[in-house]
């Protein structure tokens, strides 16, 4: 249970910390991305290797099949039948090296394929008619030897033991979710996101990737999501994705929320919003909040800090110069928040003094 337990959070900091890079989207053709939003039948693909040789797949098929259909796919295994889509996952109880990806996409990213890893792993990839997508991701299991964690764990055959591993690797990996991003298709996610019962670890993924994906319909649903104190934060993060049209909303969560981890989200959700339409709308509330007369929570200057330097403004110079010399007036190195709350001063001083001068 605990070893489950460590699983779904892990996969979960995947998504919620490292986002994802969906910029490489442009990379397909108008007609392209239409039909990848027409997505509908999927033809999954499934390849089973133990050091014994193959192995039955239909354990993973099926598990594969049923997590699709969660979001409204339709699943068929015969190349023969129909399809838009062909997702191809290899589970191998030694993991072999496919390659590297051609250009930009999620080489870079947690759950992106480990050169070095040949313990148990199962890899997933999909294609577009004749077009091999750059999407790629993996799952691994804890342990690299398989013969050895089977034997520690009294579980008989290892490859077996690997292959039962990675189907609950499969089981707690969102890549359906990832899918439906991928594929452009918010309102698949918009629907989970509205089930009966969905539980809140899942919830904050959906939050996260739908503001990666920056779908403007997103945004009454995370509206929505800012009044359950459980996903208020990632809400906030999420809506600073979605652009120009998310800055009221965060910049009243910023001045009058009560909660000061909501008011620091939502200052990072203005920093991600200069980030990507560099409005500078987004500086005076942020400046305003950076050290105002009667004190501020650290927690909120550290996030304010930060996202001043994502949006260089000739105006923030001073007001960060003259922070950062009154933080580095006090002498705590055990305050975690402060020495912080100095690195963000600091690079954030930097970003905006570098940019005013030569940006």
């Amino acid at each position: 249970m605990r070893h489950a337990i460590r699983l779904t959070i892990a996969f979960a900091l995947v998504i919620l910390i490292s986002g994802t890079s969906w910029a490489y989207r442009d990379y397909f053709t108008p007609e392209q991305k239409q039909r990848l939003a027409g997505i509908q039948t999927v033809l999954v693909g499934i390849v089973t290797m133990t050091d014994r040789g193959p192995v039955e797949a239909g354990p993973i098929e099926d598990l594969v099949s049923l997590r699709l259909s969660e979001l409204g796919y339709t699943t068929v295994t015969d190349s023969s039948k129909p399809h838009d889509a062909v997702l191809r996952v290899k589970c191998e109880q030694r993991k072999t090296w496919e390659g590297t990806v051609v250009a930009g996409g999620d080489a870079d990213l947690p759950d992106a394929p480990a050169r070095l890893w040949k313990g148990p792993a199962c890899q997933l990839t999909y294609r577009l008619g004749k077009l091999k997508v750059q999407w790629h991701k993996e799952v691994r299991t804890e342990y690299e030897d398989s013969v050895v964690a089977a034997k520690a764990a009294n579980a008989g055959d290892p490859g077996q033991y690997a292959m039962t591993t990675l189907r609950g690797l499969l089981n707690q990996y969102d890549f359906p979710v990832l899918l439906a991003a991928e594929w452009g298709q918010g309102e698949r996610l918009l629907e989970l996101l509205d089930r009966p019962g969905l539980n809140e670890m899942r919830k904050l993924r959906i939050i996260s990737v739908l503001g990666e994906m920056q779908a403007d319909e997103a945004l009454p649903r995370l509206k929505q999501a800012l009044r359950n104190k459980n996903l208020a934060k990632q809400a906030a993060v999420a809506i600073g994705n979605l652009g120009r049209d998310g800055i009221p909303l965060l910049v009243d969560i910023l001045k009058n929320a009560k909660d000061p981890e909501l008011q620091a989200a939502a200052a990072k959700g203005l920093g991600r919003v200069g980030g990507l339409a560099g409005d500078p709308r987004v500086v005076p509330p942020l400046l305003a909040m950076l050290d105002p007369p009667g004190g501020i929570d650290m927690r909120i200057q550290i996030e304010v800090a930060w996202a001043l330097g994502k949006m260089p403004d000739k105006n923030s110079i001073e007001p960060l110069e003259t922070l950062y010399a009154k933080m580095l007036s006090i002498r705590d190195p055990s305050n975690r928040q402060l020495q912080e709350l100095k690195e963000a001063l600091n690079w954030s001083f930097k970003q905006v003094e570098g940019c005013i001068e030569g940006c």
